[in-house]
This record gives C-alpha cells, sequence and structure tokens, in this order.
C-alpha cells in the first residue's frame, strides 16, 4: 500500500495566505481557478468570507476557484491530477488500493500558520481522462470537477473512491511541530524506515522523529507495502477524520 502525502488548499503563494480554522473545524479553501477551467465559486460553496480574508481581498463570491479534491455525497470523493505531479505518482506506482491523505497550511484566530492533515482518499478507480468515455466524462463535469470541465493536460487522471474532510482540528491530524515552523514536521516512526518521495536527502530526517519537509510540491509518496505499524496509522487517521 502507498499513502500519498498530498498537498492542497491555500498558502502564502496559492490563494495567498493559510486556510482556516473556524470553531474548531479546519475549512481548506480550493485555490483560485486558471484558465477558465471551474464553474464553481467561492461564494457558491459558502466560502467567500474565508477566501477574502486569506487572501487580503483579492478574491471574493464571484470568483471561480479550483475545487478539488472533490468530497461528495455518500463518503465518496474524487481529485484531479495532471501534469509533474501526475507523472511523478504514475512512476511512484501509484493507484487502486493506495490512499490519498490531504493536507494543507492552516491558522486559527491569533496562533500561527500549520499544516495539518484534513481528508483523505482511499482509490478504488483511477480514470485517465483523456480517453474517458464521454459519459463519465459529463458525469464528473456535472458535479462541477475542473479537470473533467476542461482538460489541463495530456495526461490528466481522476481518482476516486470512497474519502471524508475532517470536521474538527485535532491535534492528532497537526503536522508541524508545537514551536513551528510549518515544514517541520513531527511524523510517525515508520516513515523513518521506508522514506518519502522528494524527501532523499538524509539531513531532513531528524531526531525525535522529525522531518524538514520540501517547500513546494504536491505529491508525496511513501511505500508502506504490507508494514502493520503503517496500516495502523493510516487507520488511525481515517477514524479521526471520520470522527
Amino acid at each position: 500500500m502507498r499513502m500519498v502525502f498530498s498537498r492542497k488548499g491555500f498558502d502564502s503563494s496559492a490563494g495567498g495566505g493559510p486556510s482556516p480554522i473556524v470553531d474548531g473545524r479546519p475549512i481548506s479553501l480550493p485555490i483560485p481557478a486558471s484558465a477558465g477551467l471551474s464553474r464553481t465559486s467561492y461564494g457558491e460553496l459558502g466560502l467567500a468570507e474565508h477566501a477574502a480574508a486569506a487572501s487580503r481581498g483579492k478574491l471574493g463570491a464571484a470568483d471561480l476557484c479550483h475545487h478539488d479534491p472533490m468530497f461528495l455525497p455518500g463518503k465518496r470523493a474524487v481529485l484531479g491530477q495532471c501534469g509533474a505531479a501526475q507523472t511523478h505518482l504514475e512512476r511512484q506506482g501509484v493507484g487502486v488500493g493506495d490512499c490519498f491523505v490531504f493536507f494543507g497550511l492552516f491558522q486559527q484566530q491569533g496562533e500561527r500558520p500549520h499544516h495539518r492533515i484534513f481528508a483523505y482518499l482511499q482509490i478504488e478507480e483511477v480514470l485517465p481522462l483523456t480517453d474517458a468515455p464521454p459519459a463519465r466524462l459529463a458525469e464528473l463535469a456535472k458535479v462541477g470537477m475542473p479537470h473533467a470541465i476542461g482538460l489541463h493536460a495530456a495526461n490528466d487522471t481522476a481518482y476516486i473512491g470512497t474519502g471524508q474532510v475532517a470536521q474538527r482540528a485535532s491535534d492528532s491530524l497537526r503536522l508541524t511541530v508545537p514551536e513551528g515552523p510549518p515544514s517541520l514536521w513531527q511524523v510517525p516512526q515508520w516513515l523513518f524506515g521506508i522514506g518519502l518521495s522528494y524527501h532523499h536527502r538524509a539531513d531532513r530526517w531528524r531526531d525525535d522523529n522529525r522531518l524538514q519537509s520540501v517547500a513546494r510540491g504536491q505529491e508525496f509518496v511513501a511505500d508502506a507495502g504490507k508494514r502493520k505499524d503503517a496500516r495502523d496509522w493510516l487507520a488511525g487517521v481515517i477514524a479521526e477524520i471520520a470522527g
């Protein structure tokens, strides 16, 4: 089994600031849409006020957003990926049975920004969109999936499966160490044993199970195989998200 630590939502460069934690609940703000390949605005998602605050007034209710990943009724989820990030997922062998663990930059009022896990997607289907049946594309476009509305690259792909968003910002889903900075993470011991893509430099792996995460990048893959400790950790994350 592979786990993909997948960076999503606002940050200092995409959107302008961290996503908020409101009344103890993390609210991941989708990044602004590009090339008009969206039908969903921040206002339609009920995120206008939060987007305006995080972007310092640059974004508002009428602005379109890249609503991806999407979490649908019945604990269903879909993620679109393309370009270099999708090529990386393919080369790492990510597929059915693997799991995306979504994280992003968040901030609670009066506190410093930090990285935290906010959702997951267990992959049941990998659907290349460039040659997908028209009916499937129409189905995904109908719910507003940006990559189905218009292809972003020649390798556009949809990952479909079960998934949910966390309803509380619990300490167990926080990645950043208490004193920060956001990119310094507290990670499980098993991750030291198998590593993480884009994190091959030995000096990134520090004492006390700390990892200096890379500054940029979207998809970081850990091949956990059949390790029980890794599977138990993931089960705990999913249980915490499911509430």
